[in-house]
């Protein structure tokens, strides 16, 4: 009798196994476009020249965290409420952050609104851009 893994945990062969150009597993490269914000974001957006699924989290990863940046710099500098709303957009984020590498992580692509829209533009392979 073969043992069966439950379906949750089945992939379709060759998804979860994919190599990048980077030498990574698509699925840990995904992870690592988080890691860092923005920041990874761009370093394998400039790296990964060929795998779809990793440019796209790079670039979402640059979107949103950049864009969270930029708001909590202009946040800072308004006395008390937007010190709070920094303060409340930084606890959302950091929860953003762990959901997106676990589904990254999982092999999965979740799609933020506007940023995944920016995200999907631009995943497209190096040399096709």
């Amino acid at each position: 009798m073969s043992e069966q893994k439950p379906a949750g945990e089945q992939k379709p062969a060759g998804e979860q196994k994919a190599k990048t150009s980077t030498g990574l597993e698509q699925n840990v490269a995904g992870l690592l476009c988080y890691v860092l914000g923005w920041v990874t974001g761009i370093v394998f957006y400039i790296l990964e020249k060929e795998n779809t699924f990793v440019r796209f989290h790079a670039v979402q990863s640059i979107v949103v965290f950049g864009a969270i940046t930029v708001a909590d710099i202009i946040l800072g500098f308004i006395p008390i409420i937007g010190w709070v709303l920094t303060y409340l957009i930084g606890i959302a984020a950091f929860i953003l952050w762990i959901v997106l590498m676990l589904k990254a992580y999982q092999g999965q692509k979740i799609k933020l609104p506007i940023a995944g829209n920016i995200a999907e533009k631009n995943s497209k392979p190096a040399h096709t851009a």
